[in-house]
């Protein structure tokens, strides 16, 4: 497929303008398919592909979790990890609100809102990484480094086994 074929997202356009390497990747989109759906169509193993979930503490202010997709964020570890009393997810219009993209599709990187960023430590151990590119059924493959520099996230034990 040819490069023009690809959206240009504000993820794809926050990527291109730090100068990080990323592919792109496009796949047929599932509704309630998540990082199982993705991993299948991409071809990788459903650990490498992490989610970008917008969450929020106890005074509602945002942030944004990345997680193995096939982990789920322990919300009282989180709360611990980064010293608030309450972490939980956003309601879908919240979440579409913080980060100007639809639940789905949501990317760490271009996000409508600077927010501070946790990352599960763990993922910094894998090779590559696929997050989503700002747009349902599209995925950018980068270098756990790159996303945690680019983002300035924090390395935090949150996975629930």
């Amino acid at each position: 497929m040819s490069k023009d074929k690809f959206p240009v997202t504000q993820a794809i356009r926050a990527l291109r303008a730090a100068k990080v390497p990323f592919t792109e990747h496009l796949y047929a989109y599932e509704e309630k398919g998540g990082t199982r759906v993705s991993a299948r169509e991409l071809g990788v193993d459903e650990h490498c592909v992490i989610k970008t979930l917008i969450m929020q503490d106890e005074n509602k202010k945002p942030l944004v979790v990345l997680m193995h997709g096939d982990r789920e964020v322990g919300t009282g570890m989180l709360a611990k990890a980064i010293g608030a009393k309450k972490i939980e997810p956003c309601a879908p219009e919240i979440a579409n609100k913080h980060s100007g993209y639809l639940v789905g599709g949501t990317s760490p990187f271009g996000t409508k809102q600077a927010m501070p960023v946790y990352m599960e430590a763990s993922i910094l151990e894998l090779d590559r990484i696929f997050l989503n590119g700002g747009k349902r059924g599209f995925q950018v493959g980068i270098a756990p480094t790159d996303a945690q520099r680019l983002l300035n996230a924090t390395l935090v034990h949150a996975a629930a086994s």
